[in-house]
């Protein structure tokens, strides 16, 4: 039997090669682009799994798997994002995904986990499941880390792990197409916010909570 699938994220090339890499295999129903878009297509088509970016305009995936709950009951979601950081990954699988893996896994591969997630399987990139495993056995304290990132905006996120990360200023501003001077703001609101003073002592505190 071959599964259905809606593809959400809000990057069109992303879609496209998504679309030619498993088009084959699967049965591609719709594509979304936003939170708004992607529970339309959903709901319209009840796919076996929706394949799901973990940052959409409008909410996130966690908003879409939110406000899909007990309204798409045979429709599993699989996470498939760019961000491999603990909180992303335990927050998705809270939310109700059954799966997670990075953009880096092949077409057959993914082709593979759409199956394993339609049957009830979990599917994580091997890596990642150990940040489950790790957060159920209560060694990373997620309800800190949701608390401590509830704080700050889905921009703000990504501001913070970039420059946690050893980015500077500019490249975060070229990576998330953003101006330098937006970049500065952001990160002025992350360290007010966190209570922190320096880059140091953020690079610190991310690295404690297993965010990089």
């Amino acid at each position: 039997m071959t599964e259905s699938v809606v593809i959400v994220d809000d990057h069109a090339m992303f879609r496209t090669g998504v679309r030619a890499e498993i088009g084959g295999a699967v049965e591609v129903l719709a594509e979304a682009a936003d939170v708004d878009s992607a529970v339309r297509a959903v709901l319209d088509h009840r796919p076996d799994v929706v394949l799901l970016d973990v940052h959409l305009p409008g909410g996130g995936g966690a908003e879409v798997m939110r406000r899909t709950a007990g309204r798409a009951e045979t429709t599993r979601f699989l996470a498939v994002s760019v961000s491999d950081a603990a909180e992303d990954v335990i927050g998705t699988i809270r939310a109700g995904a059954r799966g997670y893996v990075t953009k880096t896994i092949t077409g057959p591969e993914l082709v593979d986990a759409i199956g394993r997630v339609a049957a009830g399987d979990a599917v994580f990139s091997p890596r990642l499941a150990g940040f489950v495993l790790d957060a159920f056995a209560g060694t990373i304290e997620v309800a800190q880390v949701d608390e401590d990132l509830d704080r700050l905006t889905e921009r703000e996120r990504e501001v913070m792990r970039l420059i946690a990360r050893g980015y500077s200023y500019k490249e975060v501003a070229g990576e998330l197409f953003i101006s330098t001077k937006t970049v500065e703001t952001h990160m002025s609101a992350v360290l007010r916010k966190l209570q922190l003073s320096s880059r140091h002592e953020l690079t610190r505190w991310a690295s404690e909570r297993r965010l990089l």
